[in-house]
């Protein structure tokens, strides 16, 4: 990344009345957030894929419980980094701020982000599979939790292989992006879809497409500027050049 770059994408920042953030998992992988699909992402020799459905729920929910409270636990053991805190900063600057993450690690509420689209759920959050109830997910409590209104199974506020996106989710989302005057992108491969294609809807609609990720992704041949490096060293370079 060049110093050029980054007055370019400072310069469409600065002063920009609507602006939307899309994060992915590399923003928390600095946090120690390790990955959990593909072949890292084994578990008592269970993939992510093979655990993360509704029919894997269905079978054994026991077992999937075990590996989302394992899960909760890493990631309880992580704190925001100073890219989470970044978006903070921007949020509380902008008029008009929107933050849609694919990640369910809890970081962005914890670092401070309010005006924030949890697109996939939150680890620390159960869904009673009766009444739909969301609540909080202590950390310490029953291996399988149960709603205390209606007494059935919960099951993890996560949005499975398989499963649609609740309603409003990503209508809310893409009405930000019709609107948004720059849209910013952070440590995503490019391929989730509709996360990525609602920065690219901003784009289409006029915004500044900014990436900012280590390597290449799927998103580096359409973003406007690509500020190549870690999020935690220049995101925070950006907020600040841009105020």
């Amino acid at each position: 990344m060049t110093a050029d770059s980054l007055q370019q994408a400072a310069d469409s920042l600065a002063g920009a009345p609507v602006v939307l953030a899309v994060t992915g998992a590399g923003i928390s992988a600095e946090s120690g957030i390790p990955t959990f699909r593909g072949s890292g992402g084994l578990w008592n020799g269970f993939r992510a894929e093979e655990l993360a459905t509704p029919q894997a729920f269905a079978a054994n929910p026991d077992r999937v419980w075990s590996w989302y409270r394992w899960r909760q636990q890493l990631c309880a053991q992580s704190n925001p980094n100073e890219a989470h805190h970044a978006l903070v900063t921007l949020e509380q600057r902008c008029p008009d701020f929107l933050l849609a993450t694919q990640n369910v690690d809890g970081l962005h509420p914890r670092a401070g982000s309010r005006a924030l689209i949890e697109l996939h759920g939150c680890i620390d959050k159960s869904r009673c599979t009766k009444c739909g109830q969301v609540r909080e997910l202590a950390l310490e409590g029953d291996p399988i939790p149960h709603c205390p209104e209606c007494g059935a199974m919960a099951r993890p506020h996560i949005l499975w292989f398989g499963e649609t996106y609740w309603p409003g989710i990503i209508e809310d989302a893409v009405a930000h992006a019709q609107r948004a005057h720059v849209a910013i992108v952070i440590g995503t491969s490019g391929r989730v879809w509709p996360p990525i294609a609602i920065a690219l809807k901003a784009q289409e609609c006029g915004a500044t497409l900014i990436e900012i990720n280590p390597e290449r992704s799927e998103l580096t041949e359409h973003a406007d500027i690509w500020l190549q490096g870690s999020a935690s060293e220049w995101l925070p370079a950006l907020v600040s050049a841009s105020s």
